[in-house]
């Protein structure tokens, strides 16, 4: 998955373009098993072609195969997902609810899902999985795991791959860019939010200026390197309560609406990165610039 990055047009020398980039580190590690559900905070992970270990490995969806999201199921908030170091088992939690410990099934015939309406396959988990979810999400559900052959190639300057995620293996949001928003939110009489809303998945400090995330077009952190893909659109999910699994918006979706507007349409928090050296990351990381962006993207 090794990509050459710099030299090119776009692209800066180290450290070209970095006001603002102090010394930067990972701070927070959350992986999302089951897309939709629950984060995991990890204090050090496996970096594959795909993101964190396990990262969207599994896909709730309906009897059609259609994929479930927060969106129109904010419930899935609530469930709380693990996965076995091994990934061979997962355990489902949510309140009110005995706890599922399930084998994950890698060799059972595959079945057509959707995914955003693009065709991919999935390997069904069973009855047991199919029961528990349908109980506490209140309708009739099914989870799926990537088979092993999963190959979905997704977009960006630098196209990646990816489980079952919305697009791109990673997601990193900094401290400055949350609490930015947060500031902007309080100041206009608004609660803020918490950053479980957001859903990143590498969380970074220690650069002062809000959105430089946006800006490098190659990392290196620990052993891994990372290729800037697009910016992180903004949708619904960020209207739910990660507690409670209940919609509580209009935050933060009607602030993002007065500053972080996007030429092509909708708001933008965070950035979408994929995976050009795979290794291992770790809260604690010092993360390094390799190459700036120049220029308009």
């Amino acid at each position: 998955m090794a990509a050459a990055v710099g030299g090119g047009e776009g692209a800066g020398g180290e450290g070209a373009g970095g006001e603002g980039a102090g010394e930067a580190v990972v701070v927070g590690l959350i992986t999302y098993p089951v897309k939709g559900c629950a984060g995991v905070r990890v204090t050090e992970s496996d970096l594959t072609p795909a993101g964190l270990a396990h990262d969207r490995t599994f896909m709730v969806v309906d009897p059609a195969g259609v994929y479930r999201t927060q969106r129109a199921t904010p419930r899935l908030a609530v469930v709380r997902p693990e996965v076995s170091w091994d990934g061979g088992r997962l355990t489902l939690r949510a309140p009110d609810a005995e706890p599922l410990d399930i084998a994950v099934d890698t060799e059972s015939a595959r079945r057509d899902v959707d995914l955003f309406g693009a065709p991919f396959t999935g390997i069904d988990q069973g009855e047991a999985a199919a029961r528990w979810l349908s109980r506490v999400l209140g309708t009739e559900s099914r989870l799926v795991r990537v088979p092993p052959e999963h190959d979905r190639r997704t977009d960006g300057l630098h196209p990646g791959t990816s489980g079952y995620a919305d697009s791109g293996a990673l997601h990193m949001l900094s401290r400055a860019t949350f609490d930015d928003l947060n500031r902007r939110i309080t100041e206009a009489g608004r609660t803020a939010v918490t950053m479980s809303r957001l859903r990143p998945n590498v969380v970074v400090d220690g650069w002062d200026e809000p959105h430089l995330e946006d800006r490098p077009l190659a990392i290196r952190i620990g052993n891994t390197e990372l290729g800037f893909a697009k910016l992180a659109l903004r949708c619904a999910v960020t209207l739910v309560d990660q507690a409670s699994g209940e919609r509580a918006g209009p935050e933060p979706l009607r602030t993002l609406a007065t500053y972080r507007r996007q030429p092509g349409g909708g708001v933008a928090l965070g950035a979408k990165y994929s995976v050009l050296r795979t290794g291992k990351l770790a809260v604690g990381d010092q993360i390094t610039v390799t190459a700036w962006q120049t220029g308009d993207r």
